[in-house]
């Protein structure tokens, strides 16, 4: 009975908007995630209906002293009517659902007639059709096989690499993401040995982007990478993979639940070259000996997660939109701090403008920006073939909409997410202004180098 417990407090989160579904469901042990997410998911589809059954059968005026959580009935009930039933050992709890089990279809099949409807999948409410319409992406974890090892093992169990949609057993190799594969929809990888072993992630194609964007070094056992914000480890694993698990990987997480989460899933896909650190990524001092090193960072910081085609879009108060875009600002502008970083990604998987375009214009405009020389990534840089590029007329000037990455839900077989990149101007390229800050930046560093050398000459004579 603790799963539907669990479950109903997910749920009483949501309602209580103290996240997206995303970043809620994030904080789960990995064990329990995926049969929790269906759930909650499965139940938020259904969630009109279920609350008219649990309504009209007086389910919780009968049983007050037994269920007393709107959302644990919720929850419950679902199992009841739309599933293989309730999953736990017998108990007061589940008897007192089961003594109105005859009650609960009665008022289910009520509604199918009153809505004209023949079978309980025509009752769900997904807002739209938009998340059955996304390829099931399977990302193939290079740090254990190869991409030719992930198509040879799936073909010999029947599929054909012809198309995800050509047919239920019909796959393909993705276009703009290495080593992504795109299934059909309707199936699942949860008990497929090569999720069970960490050989594939399942990762949505957009959430791709981030990882693939950064191009962190590859194969060079002195590079420096950071993810600043790292749980629940999909992007982690996605940048270990592409550095060939050489190098140095910090991977930040402040929330001790989620952390738990990333190191479960780091060790799960043998990411040997990866840092886990408990700590909050705006602590972090940029002259840290360990960290300054970093010249790549990647950034995915807490957002409103609107743009997700599972659920319905919320709508979210401008003054929630306004605080998620004061503290993914001061995220970017923390990074530029670093003193050898070269190149940001920051993403969102958010529909908004206030946190995606109005983010870059701000951080582009700030001292951090200007001081280090940061400007936008050129679009050849940052998946030139991908079509939907940034809202022009957000950015006000500030800076190229070319160079930025949006996804629409559903319409680019992804859910929903945008992706900028920044970079330092490399000396061939400066502007007089930031030649001469680049000159005392550089002379600066050489004059504390030289402090450090005599004074530690002076403590060992």
């Amino acid at each position: 009975m603790n799963f539907y417990f669990e479950a109903s407090e997910i749920l009483n989160r949501l309602d209580a908007k103290e996240g997206s579904i995303k970043g809620i469901l994030a904080t789960l042990p990995e064990n329990n995630r995926a049969r929790t997410a269906a759930l909650v998911i499965e139940t938020l589809k259904y969630k009109s209906v279920l609350s008219d059954v649990i309504q009209t059968s007086k389910l919780l005026v009968e049983e007050k002293k037994k269920i007393t959580s709107f959302n644990l009935a919720l929850v419950l009930v679902h199992d009841t009517l739309l599933a293989n039933g309730i999953q736990a050992g017998d108990g007061p709890i589940k008897q007192a659902i089961l003594r109105h089990k005859t009650r609960l279809r009665s008022e289910l099949q009520r509604i199918k007639i009153k809505r004209g409807v023949k079978s309980d999948l025509e009752l769900a409410q997904t807002g739209d059709d938009r998340a059955a319409k996304i390829p099931r992406y399977v990302r193939v974890n290079t740090s254990l096989w190869s991409t030719e090892e992930a198509v040879q093992f799936y073909t010999k169990r029947g599929f054909q690499l012809q198309g995800a949609f050509a047919s239920s057993k019909g796959f393909a190799i993705d276009e703009h993401i290495p080593d992504l594969l795109a299934f059909n929809p309707a199936l699942h990888f949860r008990d497929d040995p090569s999720y069970k072993s960490g050989k594939i992630i399942l990762q949505d194609k957009a959430s791709c982007f981030s990882a693939f964007v950064l191009s962190p070094p590859r194969g060079d056992p002195k590079a420096v990478v950071i993810d600043a914000t790292a749980a629940p480890g999909n992007k982690t694993s996605h940048l270990s993979a592409l550095m060939g698990n050489e190098g140095k990987l910090y991977a930040f997480e402040r929330d001790k639940r989620r952390f738990s989460t990333l190191k479960m899933m780091l060790s799960k896909a043998a990411c040997r070259n990866v840092e886990a650190v408990n700590a909050d990524f705006l602590t972090i001092d940029p002259s840290h000996p360990k960290y300054s090193l970093a010249t790549h960072i990647l950034l995915d910081p807490s957002c409103s997660g609107s743009a997700h085609a599972s659920v319905e879009i919320e709508v979210v108060e401008e003054d929630r939109l306004n605080k998620l875009a004061a503290f993914q600002l001061m995220m970017i502008k923390h990074a530029m701090k670093f003193p050898s970083v070269q190149k940001i990604v920051y993403s969102t998987c958010s529909v908004h403008a206030t946190e995606n375009e109005h983010v870059v214009r701000s951080a582009l405009q700030s001292d951090e920006a200007k001081s280090r020389c940061f400007k936008l990534a050129p679009r050849g840089d940052v998946l030139p073939t991908w079509s939907r590029r940034g809202q022009v007329e957000e950015m006000m000037g500030t800076g190229d909409a070319d160079s930025l990455v949006r996804c629409v839900p559903g319409d680019d077989d992804t859910n929903g997410f945008f992706v900028s990149c920044f970079i330092r101007e490399h000396d061939s390229t400066l502007s007089p202004e930031c030649s001469k800050k680049r000159k005392a930046e550089t002379e600066g560093a050489v004059l504390q180098k030289r402090k450090k050398k005599r004074k530690k000459r002076f403590n060992t004579q």
